[in-house]
């Protein structure tokens, strides 16, 4: 989003996914430095799923609150994951039925330090880092993060390294970031388009932005 603008956007985005099959709608508020939002996915590895949820950010676009439920053939599970702003979290798990995935949470320990959730398969939570840090804008340069990787649809809790360097700023043409996993034994890299409000267009293997239709006259 613009530096300059001075009242809150609202976007509604949708995004496709090729493999595991699947697609993703939010409703975005962006404000000058924090934004909230709800969406919906869908999936199917490693079975049919549903996945509903909240995010909330304080200034900074550093997430305060995520709430997950996922919900497949007979079975839901909830997570809320919470993060008071000084880098320490807490989280809470709830399980309805038996389904044949690991149980959600985790030891919330480990992500000390750390400020961004990072729902798997959702392009929607590449934004804060990069608006956080104007990975948009003109400059050539990389940042290292620390992300609270939520597995999908068992919603785990995983501690992942992270890089994001700037490759263009936005103009006629998306912007683009490169985006690196860079734990131990990892070897993904992407780059990926972002729109002018920070808001993933393309993210290769991952999701691609289903663009409004447009309305003739």
């Amino acid at each position: 989003m613009a530096a300059d603008t001075p009242e809150p956007v609202r976007r509604l985005v949708a995004w496709t996914k090729p493999d595991p099959i699947g697609a993703e709608v939010a409703v975005v508020t962006l404000e000058r430095d924090r934004l909230s939002a709800v969406g919906t996915a869908i999936g199917s590895d490693p079975e049919p799923y549903r996945l509903d949820y909240e995010l909330t950010t304080g200034a900074g676009f550093v997430t305060r609150l995520v709430r997950v439920s996922a919900t497949g053939e007979g079975w839901t599970r909830n997570l809320e994951l919470r993060h008071d702003g000084r880098g320490n979290w807490s989280a809470e798990t709830a399980v309805t039925a038996d389904a044949p995935l690991a149980e959600p949470g985790g030891d919330v320990s480990q992500f000390t330090g750390a400020i961004d959730p990072d729902l798997g398969l959702s392009p929607l939570f590449n934004t804060m880092p990069v608006l956080r840090h104007r990975l948009l804008e003109d400059g050539s340069r990389a940042d290292d993060f620390l992300m609270v990787w939520i597995s999908v649809p068992n919603l785990q809790l995983h501690l992942s390294p992270q890089r994001y360097t700037h490759v263009r700023e936005a103009g006629e043409m998306p912007a683009v970031v490169l985006f690196e996993s860079v734990g131990e034994g990892e070897d993904f890299r992407q780059e990926i388009q972002f729109d002018a409000d920070g808001l993933v267009v393309d993210y290769p293997q991952i999701a691609t932005r289903i663009r409004p239709a447009e309305v003739n006259a």
